[in-house]
């Protein structure tokens, strides 16, 4: 009983430390403008904005799902996280320049800029769809999860997972609600930057800890370094990120990696409003660049927290799937420490949930609401409809995510469900920004027959038996093709001029591009370890 008040209490003191600090650096802005509220006033820092895009990311989605795939296969998994500084790159050198340019709020308002209002609300619509049927249920599920594993919720209150799993959802969902709704977008990314060096401190005694642990199960004298050579040569071939073509999910074959991974990862980095927002919301371009980039290095780093835990707990227990994760920590962690670590865990689901919560009711508000209902509506007025919508989606989701329950492993399930639409938005924003006369009726076509064609993959048996992210690769293909083919059939009249909207200073980072190389020469050194040639034999 001791043990559990001194964890509760650990967990509340931490908990409300990043609230308060929250609150202090916050307290004074004007959250009733559209760039205060949505775009924290366009000053947020290098350090800030890498450490929400990181913290957006890493929740307990990839904490339970990566490191649940990573003790069925291995290393592989791996790619999803070392990958994304590619994406990362693009986004900072290629992309932020044009997006800071235009001064975009939200990702649709450059489609209607671009194309006309019909296509901003056809991608609108599509993401808020996502963010309200998949992401944000998938947040406090995964969430929920872990603590239901870790603390044994339903087993103290003597209740059914389900119902564990539910109240935990609701918690969370208040929680996060608060900061998403309450305190715009800085608040949440000044919580998502502390929560984050929490986050990393925590995250990394889980696979420090797990591999002393094993250590010791192989001598009596093991440890940390016993522990290690455990870890690498019990079974070397989880030590192989390179998995064969024809693999399944959650196996990750190696021709994906620059191919059907790779337009995966542009979409969710340089496409996806919950993710880039806070990139719009840089003080200048020189900020944004540097943002970006040191978040593709931090990336490169998160497999230690979210792939090596679950290869740990295979080798101790042989467990596999998303029970990997909780079990590892529930064994590993010193009592001591548990209420930090729920603090961190709940900082990072908070995180994700918050900010996925915040471009929600961006999009609503100002793709959807002010352009079809309330075209004079004042700034103040467009606020109050997205924390009123925001509210909405929040209790929906609430209710939602305990059924996730029943969805098998979590990120395959997500990840497969977002290959259906992210590849043709992508597509027609690239294409938007590079090919100037790409008509309006060019993604009205291409959306619909990307979904459609990749329904028809997933559905066909002779095709089952290939990774959906194959079909992502060669739809990406298809989709650029016919891009082309429109341009060409009917182009539009005149070529498409992106204005300067003067919303920020575009004098790039001069060093950028240094650290940017650094950066990929770091990922690669990463696959040669986790390859045939070293380590995965």
């Amino acid at each position: 009983m001791n043990s559990l008040l001194f964890t509760a209490v650990t967990f509340v003191g931490f908990t409300a430390l990043v609230a308060i600090i929250s609150y202090l650096k916050t307290k004074d802005d004007n959250l009733s403008t559209q760039d205060g509220y949505y775009l924290a006033g366009r000053g947020l820092t290098g350090t800030i904005i890498a450490g929400s895009l990181l913290m957006t990311n890493l929740s307990a989605e990839q904490l339970v799902g990566n490191n649940g795939q990573s003790s069925i296969v291995g290393m592989s998994p791996m790619g999803w996280e070392v990958t994304s500084a590619i994406a990362l790159v693009f986004l900072a050198f290629v992309l932020m320049p044009k997006y800071l340019k235009t001064g975009l709020t939200t990702v649709p308002q450059f489609f209607e800029e671009r194309y006309d209002a019909t296509v901003r609300r056809l991608v609108s619509f599509i993401v808020l769809i996502s963010y309200v049927l998949i992401m944000l249920p998938n947040v406090l599920y995964a969430g929920a999860l872990v603590f239901e594993k870790i603390f044994n919720v339903s087993g103290i209150l003597g209740i059914s997972q389900f119902a564990s799993v539910f109240i935990i959802c609701i918690v969370i969902g208040v929680v996060g609600s608060i900061y998403a709704i309450c305190g715009g977008l800085k608040a949440v990314a000044l919580s998502d930057t502390i929560n984050g060096v929490g986050l990393i401190l925590g995250g990394l005694l889980v696979p420090i800890l797990g591999l002393i642990a094993l250590g010791n199960m192989q001598s009596d004298n093991g440890g940390f370094i016993e522990g290690i050579k455990a870890f690498v040569s019990l079974n070397p071939e989880m030590m192989n990120s390179l998995d064969e073509p024809l693999s399944q999910a959650p196996h990750l074959p190696w021709p994906l990696l620059l191919t059907g991974l790779l337009v995966n990862n542009l979409y969710f980095w340089t496409t996806n409003q919950s993710i880039i927002q806070r990139t719009f919301a840089a003080k200048n371009l020189k900020e944004a660049q540097k943002g970006v980039v040191f978040a593709g290095f931090l990336k490169i780093m998160t497999p230690i927290i979210v792939v090596v835990p679950g290869i740990i707990a295979f080798h101790m227990y042989g467990v596999t799937g998303d029970d990997a994760y909780p079990m590892l920590v529930a064994d590993v962690m010193p009592k001591w420490l548990l209420g930090f670590f729920a603090a961190v865990m709940f900082g990072a689901i908070l995180s994700s949930f918050n900010s996925i919560l915040n471009s929600a009711s961006t999009i609503y508000a100002l793709d959807i609401h002010r352009p079809m209902f309330s075209p004079d509506a004042e700034d103040k007025r467009m606020v109050k409809v997205g924390q009123n919508f925001g509210t909405i989606v929040a209790i929906f989701s609430m209710i939602l995510a305990p059924f996730m329950l029943y969805m098998g492993g979590i990120t395959t399930f997500v990840n497969s469900c977002f290959a259906a639409f992210n590849t043709p938005i992508f597509v027609c924003l690239f294409c938007g920004f590079f090919w100037k006369r790409v008509p309006s009726i060019a993604p009205k076509i291409i959306i619909p027959f990307h979904v459609v064609l990749y329904t028809i993959c997933n559905i066909v048996p002779c095709f089952k038996q290939l990774h959906y992210l194959y079909f992502t690769a060669v739809l990406f293909v298809l989709d650029m093709i016919l891009m082309y083919v429109i341009s060409k059939v009917k182009p539009r009249e005149s070529d498409f001029i992106l204005n300067d909207s003067k919303a920020v200073d575009l004098t790039p980072w001069k060093h950028g591009k240094v650290f940017a190389i650094i950066t990929l020469l770091i990922m690669l050194i990463a696959y040669i370890i986790f390859s045939p040639l070293f380590l995965g034999k």
